[in-house]
């Protein structure tokens, strides 16, 4: 029999009669697709996903594209090309959904304080929570969601009559703020609460150690009764021994013998700030000007019961237990008198 004629191609019968060995060696290389690995096989198997929607097989798609080709994957979704760079694109990037959570926590934050929180503390919060973030940053993502701590000034009504006759105690304190325990230093003042039913004062006693506000009341008038009555609340509340040193201003109500028989009869020491210098009293001063930057000034206080009950859930629930300080390691107050009760 005649071989096959030079220059035209053998029938595929016939190539295989000419070559024996050509059956097993087809049969050991396998098919097109099997010689990929049988990956093209396995990627058949996404079938199974075609009477899905459109969102899912282009989530296929993204999920399966770093084994298979991208343009046999699409085939056999029968989706196109064009179609899933579309939505890929439309996709948030691993930059875009981080931002979107620190925003997220950033709201969280903001309105858990009750919008009186800026980028410093919320910074602090963040941090805490394991987001490496600057306060630059923080501040430009709260300008862009339209968040403002809610802080503003208003005027200043005098509450210190120091032109009276009482004896004035020396200021024992002289700015020494940083106090080692709780109770052994506290500071006192009053200050000015607008109300449209009528004037409120509002006074206040803290320990200078934790910050706490650890007596307070408020009334229609700043007598003698309305100081004395925060001490002997601050009083009935911690229990101080004797030797505490209690600082003020030289104002009439403090300088009064009602309210030196009080600190005698609690065994404190008067201490009283130098005329006309309020940075003697800086820490009370403090206080009274965060309180009406972050309540009083951004409420409208239409009668008295109103305004002691916005005041009580500020100082008792926001200010004492969840407010953090910088000067105390950004901890509340409550916080970190907890740690002397720890130690003790």
């Amino acid at each position: 029999m005649a071989g096959p004629v030079p220059g035209i191609r053998a029938r595929a019968g016939e190539q295989r009669r000419a070559d024996p060995g050509a059956e097993s060696r087809a049969q050991s290389e396998g098919t097109p697709d099997q010689r990929d690995g049988g990956r093209i096989g396995h990627c058949k198997k996404g079938g199974a996903h075609l009477q899905q929607s459109t969102e899912m097989k282009f989530q296929f798609i993204e999920d399966s594209r770093f084994e298979f080709p991208l343009e046999k994957l699409c085939k056999v979704m029968q989706v196109s090309r064009s179609g899933f760079y579309k939505w890929s694109q439309a996709l948030p990037s691993a930059q875009a959904q981080s931002k979107a959570d620190i925003q997220e926590r950033i709201r969280f934050h903001f309105h858990d304080a009750q919008r009186r929180y800026g980028a410093p503390k919320l910074t602090v919060l963040l941090r805490r929570e394991g987001y490496a973030i600057s306060e630059r940053t923080v501040s430009l993502y709260m300008a862009e969601m339209k968040l403002r701590a809610c802080v503003s000034s208003r005027f200043r009504v005098r509450t210190t009559d120091s032109d009276h006759d009482h004896p004035i105690a020396p200021n024992l304190l002289n700015q020494q703020f940083d106090v080692e325990k709780p109770n052994q230093v506290w500071v006192a003042d009053i200050t000015y609460i607008p109300c449209r039913e009528g004037r409120l004062y509002l006074a206040s006693v803290m320990d200078l150690c934790t910050r706490e506000i650890v007596g307070w009341t408020l009334a229609g008038h700043m007598k003698t009764g309305l100081v004395l009555d925060a001490l002997e609340k601050a009083y009935a509340s911690k229990k101080p021994p004797a030797g505490l040193l209690h600082h003020s201003d030289r104002g009439s109500q403090y300088a009064s013998e009602a309210y030196r028989s009080g600190l005698e009869q609690y065994g404190m020491t008067a201490s009283m700030s130098r005329r006309g210098n309020c940075y003697d009293n800086a820490s009370m001063e403090s206080f009274h000007s965060i309180l009406k930057k972050e309540l009083v000034y951004c409420t409208r206080f239409l009668t008295r019961k109103q305004a002691s009950q916005d005041i009580y859930r500020y100082i008792e629930f926001f200010y004492n237990r969840k407010r953090i300080h910088g000067s105390l390691g950004y901890l509340s107050p409550a916080r970190f008198a907890a740690q002397f009760d720890v130690q003790a």
